[in-house]
């Protein structure tokens, strides 16, 4: 299967501290398309000064790979207004300076992030209605900001989250329904919550789709349930998700999210580059099905 979608890679696992530099040349010599950077890590703009944010950037592109999205995920859901505010805030600055160095996309989360010590348990610390209404209020600022700053704001469901399949991104998105608000369309929870038609929830998400992560998935969304295996060991129909790519005419990009913490510690050994490329190549094998 011949794809119009570009390659890129999360830098998460040992390339988030790493030097860019090193960075950016590990997955040129893989030979990646593009990179999704992390606003913890490098893209940073409390740390890093504009110029030095802007020179990552241009140094990505002076690689022959582009920049696919900035990755900024913060829990919007808590019980401390300051905190809450504090996280609003600093999202707001992240995307701001994407915009000045010609990013097109930050990537959001609604939270909460019940794997974190100190989540909000929604029903015993706040109940829906309130969890929903500061998500909303949240991802509203940022659309705002996004369009402002001339670039799209990416919602992503995740498991655990209060958008965390189909239906809570749908509502998301329908109490959210502003220009710049677009989709992080990750496969690997659609799966845990037993959403398995990849060709129905992609051609139902197709006008809202602006970037891919490629992920797989297996278990029940509860924790130490699940796990987010090598690609093609979980219950994404991987056939079907590069067909409806196809049938959409997909061209942004997918970025590659890896995820499989034991294999990379056991097998890997921490390698970030073996990660990286052992993903490509199963992507490649998956193309030929």
């Amino acid at each position: 299967m011949q794809r119009k979608w570009k390659t890129a890679f999360l830098t998460i696992l040992g390339y988030q501290t790493m030097d860019s530099r090193e960075v950016i040349e590990s997955l040129r010599r893989v030979g990646y398309e593009g990179i999704e950077w992390t606003a913890v890590g490098h893209f940073d703009p409390d740390i890093k000064s504009m110029s030095e944010l802007k020179e990552i950037i241009d140094r990505t592109h002076d690689a022959g790979m582009g920049v696919s999205q900035i990755m900024f995920h913060q829990d919007l859901i808590s019980t401390d207004e300051t905190k809450r505010k504090q996280r609003i805030e600093k999202t707001v600055r992240v995307i701001e300076a994407a915009g000045e160095c010609g990013v097109p996309a930050v990537s959001v989360l609604t939270g909460p992030a019940i794997w974190e010590a100190g989540h909000v348990r929604i029903g015993e610390d706040m109940n829906e209605g309130n969890a929903w209404a500061q998500a909303i209020e949240a991802v509203e600022t940022f659309s705002e900001a996004g369009q402002s700053a001339g670039i799209a704001i990416t919602t992503e469901a995740v498991y655990g989250m209060l958008a965390h399949d189909f239906y809570t991104h749908r509502y998301l998105l329908e109490k959210v329904a502003h220009p710049a608000h677009k989709i992080n369309f990750d496969p690997s929870h659609y799966v845990l919550y037993g959403i398995e038609d990849m060709k129905w929830v992609i051609h139902e998400m197709k006008d809202h789709i602006f970037h891919m992560h490629i992920k797989d998935g297996i278990g029940v969304p509860q924790l130490n349930k699940f796990v987010f295996p090598l690609l093609g060991e979980g219950r994404v129909n991987w056939q079907d998700f590069f067909e409806a790519l196809e049938e959409i005419d997909y061209r942004g990009y997918c970025s590659m999210e890896f995820e499989s913490f034991r294999f990379y510690r056991q097998v890997l050994k921490q390698d970030p580059e073996a990660a990286a490329r052992i993903l490509l190549e199963q992507v490649d094998e998956l193309l030929k099905d």
